[in-house]
């Protein structure tokens, strides 16, 4: 957005006026976020909230377009793809009838050092707790920071597998098989109540907050008590779950794109 500024040339801001109002969290992109609403003429705002975020901060409205987010139409599209699970690095015991699967990401900056370490306790004491009543599924961050507190953590842990990173369409698959998504993810705290998926959010603040206002979503930090508490709480008590389970997602209907691109043509 500013080397388009520099060159004086349009810019068109997808997934617009997303807000924690806090400049640390999420770092660095709560500021990227708001210097490219500077910098922007055309704003697609993914939600009406993030529409609001925008006029409160003087952006005038014929210039904002609330779309859904992009991320739903690649969720749909990838979702519908063929897909084997099979084929990633899994043990059999996964494939078990009546076996529950957690499927986690974690490496944000804000987490690094005592937070990740305190997710992994956490994931750790579920893995033992569950005694074979539900697998943790871990694709782990290259990051060496990330990387080396989950390895001496939870490296040999019963029911705890740690993947490499996977591409989008293995990730998605294995999104929709689970039954709990634990993530500091943006992204993923959209794409899992789109197909059902409760999800526990491993941040103090989020810029998605619809999904925690819909009941999809739920803030728990990187508290270990309390991460062990709520995942175990949607694993055990099946109204819990269906409560988070069938919220409609409050983040578009996967026509995000064709709106985007059909503002961009009409615009003069």
């Amino acid at each position: 957005a500013w080397a388009a500024f520099l060159a004086r040339t349009r810019v068109a801001h997808v997934e617009a006026g997303l807000r924690t109002h806090d400049k640390w969290s999420p770092f660095p992109e709560e500021i990227n976020r708001r210097i490219a609403g500077v910098v922007a003429d055309l704003h697609f705002a993914p939600t009406d909230l993030a529409r609001q975020n925008l006029l409160r901060e003087g952006i005038p409205e014929q210039n904002i377009v609330v779309t859904g987010n992009t991320v739903i139409d690649a969720l749909l599209w990838a979702s519908a793809l063929p897909f084997d699970l099979g084929a990633l690095p899994l043990g059999a015991s996964v494939w078990e009838p009546g076996k529950k699967w957690i499927l986690v990401t974690a490496h944000r900056r804000e987490s690094f050092g005592q937070p990740l370490e305190r997710t992994c306790e956490a994931l750790r004491t579920l893995a033992l707790e569950g005694k074979g009543q539900w697998e943790i599924v871990y694709p782990v961050h290259l990051n060496p920071r990330v990387r080396e507190p989950v390895r001496r953590i939870l490296q040999g842990t019963p029911h705890v597998h740690l993947l490499p990173p996977l591409d989008y369409l293995p990730l998605v698959h294995l999104m929709k098989r689970s039954d709990l998504v634990l993530t500091d993810s943006g992204g993923i705290q959209e794409e899992a109540p789109s197909l059902g998926k409760p999800v526990l959010v491993l941040r103090d603040v989020t810029e998605r907050p619809e999904g925690v206002a819909a009941g999809a979503a739920r803030l728990v930090g990187t508290d270990c008590g309390r991460i062990v508490e709520e995942a175990r709480r949607l694993l055990t008590d099946p109204a819990a779950y269906e409560r988070m389970a069938r919220v409609v997602n409050p983040y578009g209907d996967g026509k995000a794109a064709q709106r985007i691109a059909d503002r961009l043509l009409s615009h003069r």
